[in-house]
């Protein structure tokens, strides 16, 4: 078959001076008797087009988007949609569904691209010299974005994007980072980042109402079921990583709820979105279902949903209008996860007091009985959580203290600190070996499966304690009137005063004079929701503003929040 292919070549080898030829499967020529390749391809026959449209295809010797170094051009852009692309590609493992990634997720990414100026645009950003606004953007990735990148290009000089100059080769392996690396950019901390990522994941997963909170969502990233830490490991080989790319690819830390909460909330403003979908009764991200979840976690009795509905009926957050993103009736972002905790806890002062004397009063009046009929007795629950708390904090702290914050693939900065950055990496490796073998314990965190909640009650081994979720409020609740009424009728709060748009938090300075057993509750959900208790304490007090606050106030709160984020609009807009 090889002399057909070779029958019209006849040259003698330039090493042995045979005429032997052979056809590789690359269709290169080599010498049969020395294996010596030159240079000779043999031209194929491409017949999977149209008849009339058939081409010739030769192998040349390198690919056109190879530079000299080895590495082949790519952009800022499409590294991160790449990571984009995994983090999605996580999550619909874990059971999302796939309209999140194709049908909401990809257009959210390309209207983020346009309205920064990287793709899909005529006049797309291609100098270190633009304007702070415009580039407010994220990603790109390698299958989609190369196109678009490579169409914005053609024709332009572009020295920030040419793989030759200062800033594409010798200083990054990525083509343009320093487009995104000027001084003023670094000033405004509007640099593209990982945290831009889940932003825009959290916005497609409200918009596509999954059941997956905001703090769900850094739970996956915190337990590595979703990559952000080492995310930069996952690219492709021929999008390598080099000096000011560390910059820009790279995370040592997870944000923290608030920050990722504002990063989306500004995401939501610059990209000018309209009404997101209605967020039902029926939708898990309502606070009737996601109360009833953070109850059955924290192993209170069911009864307490109807009146955390209830509470959540007085402070107008029941009604769909309030759940929703709209511009104009509600244009801040919801923080589900805070509000249905929030409602919780004020439910639980209605009910109990939770002023250190109350709530044990009424758990001496209780009946201490199990099975069918059991009243709720606060003390008990109260023992059974701090049991509970502590061992899942321990087990938090030692996973914590096992994980390896540390890529495997590190990003050297200059190709001279390469040696002894791996020689760094060879003794920890070293290390860790030693330790694990002198401790007899694991290095890393142990194996554990994805869950939602962060402790398992029941019978069952391995549960955290018996499940109080069937005991009943006869010792709290009663009827009057053929009403079901508190027998606590008293309700303390601090100051409903709405604060200045730039007022600090003031719960570090107003901890030491709550009560011991608020703080405690409002800790409890914390861990359960793992956020500060400065963050979750905020919400408590929007939900009591709401509840109990003059209508006077109430009004001047609403106007105070519209103003603000109508400035923020036009700030966004006007950058």
């Amino acid at each position: 078959m090889d002399e057909e292919e070779t029958a019209g070549y006849a040259e003698p080898c330039a090493q042995c001076a045979a005429v032997d030829w052979g056809l590789s499967e690359e269709g290169r020529f080599f010498c049969k008797s020395c294996h010596n390749v030159i240079e000779r391809t043999k031209e194929v026959m491409d017949l999977t087009f149209i008849q009339g449209a058939n081409r010739i295809s030769t192998l040349g010797r390198k690919s056109k988007t190879e530079t000299a170094g080895g590495r082949h051009t790519w952009m800022v852009c499409e590294g991160f949609q790449f990571i984009l692309m995994n983090q999605a590609d996580a999550l619909l493992r874990l059971g999302v569904h796939p309209h999140f990634k194709d049908g909401v997720l990809r257009q959210l990414w390309r209207l983020y691209l346009q309205k920064s100026r990287q793709a899909y645009c005529v006049n797309r950003v291609r100098s270190a010299k633009f304007r702070v606004g415009d580039a407010d953007s994220d990603s790109d990735s390698a299958a989609e974005a190369s196109v678009a990148s490579a169409s914005g290009t053609d024709g332009e000089s572009n020295p920030c994007s040419s793989p030759s100059s200062k800033g594409g080769s010798d200083w990054s392996g990525s083509a343009d980072s320093l487009c995104y690396l000027t001084p003023r950019q670094r000033r405004s901390h509007r640099l593209l980042s990982l945290k831009k990522t889940l932003a825009l994941i959290h916005l497609a997963l409200v918009w596509s109402r999954e059941a997956l909170t905001l703090s769900d969502l850094l739970g996956l990233v915190n337990c590595g079921s979703v990559p952000y830490v080492k995310a930069h490991e996952q690219l492709p080989e021929q999008m390598k990583l080099f000096g000011k790319d560390a910059l820009l690819f790279t995370a040592e830390t997870v944000p923290s709820h608030r920050s990722l909460h504002k990063e989306a909330q500004d995401l939501l403003l610059f990209l000018q979105l309209p009404a997101f979908p209605p967020i039902s009764q029926q939708t898990l991200l309502h606070p009737g279902p996601l109360s009833l979840r953070y109850l059955i976690d924290a192993n209170l009795p069911g009864e307490l949903h109807r009146w955390v509905c209830r509470v959540a009926e007085l402070a107008g957050l029941f009604h769909e209008s309030r759940q929703t993103f709209h511009p104009e009736s509600q244009p801040t972002l919801p923080r589900y996860d805070l509000q249905a905790a929030a409602l919780i806890i004020v439910t639980m002062k209605l009910l109990f007091g939770l002023d250190d004397h109350t709530e044990w009063e009424l758990s001496n009046n209780a009946r201490s009985t199990d099975g069918e009929g059991a009243q709720f007795n606060l003390r008990r629950w109260y023992k059974l959580m701090q049991t509970a708390l502590n061992r899942a904090q321990q087990r938090r702290d030692q996973d914590t203290a096992r994980r390896q914050w540390r890529a495997k693939k590190p990003i050297f900065m200059r190709k001279k600190e390469k040696w002894w950055i791996m020689k760094k990496k060879r003794v920890a490796e070293q290390l860790q070996i030693c330790f694990e073998k002198l401790s007899s314990q694991p290095s890393g965190p142990k194996d554990v499966t994805t869950s939602s909640f962060k402790f398992c009650w029941g019978e069952q081994k391995g549960a955290d304690g018996p499940s109080l979720h069937h005991t009943l409020l006869d010792g709290v609740v009663g009827l009057k009137d053929d009403l079901l009424t508190p027998h606590h009728h008293s309700y303390w709060h601090s100051s409903l005063r709405p604060c200045k748009p730039r007022c600090q938090n003031h719960f570090t300075d107003l901890k030491n004079t709550l009560p011991n057993s608020f703080v405690w509750l409002l800790e409890l959900f914390c861990f359960i929701l793992d956020v500060k208790p400065s963050c979750l304490y905020e919400e408590v007090l929007s939900v009591e503003r709401r509840v109990f606050a003059p209508p006077t106030d109430r009004a001047r709160l609403r106007n105070r929040t519209e103003t603000r984020t109508r400035h923020s609009a036009q700030t966004s807009e006007e950058s």
